[in-house]
């Protein structure tokens, strides 16, 4: 099976629909978070199958729904693709497919599976818990500066400020619209979907509160306790990171932890708070592009956001980014990668911090690199274009 799973909104179901367009197997794109709407069906050259009645939303709709694909793709001789689109919207979808996967190897079915989901802690539990083995994981991240530019004409101050999402792309001229549409349409779903509905959450208050103050926050070192001091709803610095590691799952925000040096990670350090997406910074703001742009203390923490956002969503398995803080000296970005390690400043502001910062973080660890993005530095629109890897080994 092929598994399509990240954050809301980044272009997992066009992929397949694209896919499914363009290959010459027919194929079926079931809905799960439409369960009222028909199954999407891309059949070139075959006829249409009898109606599939059965209650959508439980496990019987599933098998039936897949075992008319796999008669289709025994009758057919080529093959068919069945896509299950917002899969873990599925009671105890993981056992089940597990069973339909598992006999139709057996008994060399020519099926083709694909599973797409929207909420990435619930799809790789799922995914690994019950389908090791069984599947070909394709993450999808956040547009990049390069697809945005690419497939919509983001200017790089655009894609700053109204990030990479590609749905509200249209939108770029209308702040009103698209500071409803990043709401309403991302990151509400986001928490009441795909975490509140899904995951146990005890104090969704509290949950919420932090989405806000995690927004508004980016880019600075926040303690927990001062953190909870900004919340009304009562909770713990526990309960706190526990739900901040739910918001990183799904796509929005982060906490950065301190790095500490080449063998130990410093979770219980201060988290520094950065967004995933930019858009989620300025779609809560009050300014529009133009106000945030002439802000210069609020356009650098935009740029500062979407360094540490890119380094987060292209970073692979095997590479940690965190920040370092003694004092008043500070590394903006630490990328540690195997025995290598390397410190990342973003310029928004006069040099001497950074040059401070480098030769206090050079003078405690051994690192093998330090760099300035932007002001004279490695310019962003270069950096923003290089995965994390390559900022790593440069």
């Amino acid at each position: 099976m092929v598994a399509i799973f990240g954050p809301r909104q980044t272009g997992k179901t066009t992929i397949v629909r694209q896919a499914l367009e363009r290959t010459k197997m027919p194929g079926r794109l079931l809905p799960m978070d439409s369960l009222e709407q028909p199954p999407l069906r891309y059949a070139p050259n075959v006829g249409s199958s009898p109606a599939l009645i059965s209650p959508p939303g439980s496990t019987e709709w599933l098998v039936r729904h897949w075992r008319a694909a796999r008669a289709e793709a025994e009758d057919t001789g080529r093959g068919f693709v069945l896509a299950l689109d917002e899969i873990q919207k599925l009671p105890r979808w993981s056992e089940t497919v597990k069973g339909l996967w598992d006999a139709d190897r057996a008994s060399n079915s020519p099926l083709r599976v694909v599973l797409l989901g929207s909420a990435p802690l619930l799809m790789q539990s799922g995914l690994h818990e019950s389908l090791m083995g069984r599947f070909l994981p394709m993450p999808v991240a956040h547009w990049t500066y390069e697809e945005m530019s690419g497939a919509f004409g983001f200017s790089l101050d655009e894609y700053l400020y109204y990030g990479g999402y590609p749905g509200p792309a249209h939108l770029r001229g209308n702040s009103r619209l698209w500071k409803t549409y990043m709401t309403g349409s991302i990151v509400a779903p986001a928490v009441d979907r795909d975490l509140l509905a899904m995951t146990r959450v005890d104090k969704p208050a509290l949950l919420r509160q932090l989405v806000d103050a995690a927004f508004n926050l980016s880019g600075q070192i926040v303690s927990y306790n001062k953190l909870l001091g900004q919340l009304q709803d009562a909770g713990n610095t526990t309960t706190l990171a526990r739900y901040l590691d739910l918001l990183a799952r799904v796509g929005l925000v982060t906490g950065l932890s301190k790095y500490s040096g080449p063998h130990i990670r410093s979770r219980a350090s201060s988290p520094k708070l950065n967004v995933l997406n930019t858009s989620l910074m300025t779609g809560v703001s009050a300014y529009s592009f133009h106000e945030a742009r002439n802000d210069r203390t609020f356009w650098g923490r935009i740029v500062e956001s979407a360094v540490g956002a890119h380094l987060v969503n292209t970073a692979v398995p095997g590479i940690d980014v965190h920040y370092w803080r003694d004092g008043n000296a500070e590394m903006d970005f630490v990328l540690r990668g195997g025995r290598r390690v390397v410190g990342i400043e973003v310029k928004s502001g006069g040099t001497q911090r950074h040059a401070r910062g480098m030769e206090a973080f050079r003078a405690k660890y051994a690192v093998d690199d330090c760099f300035v993005v932007g002001g004279g530095g490695v310019p962003l629109d270069e950096f923003l274009s290089e995965p994390a890897e390559h900022w790593l080994r440069r």
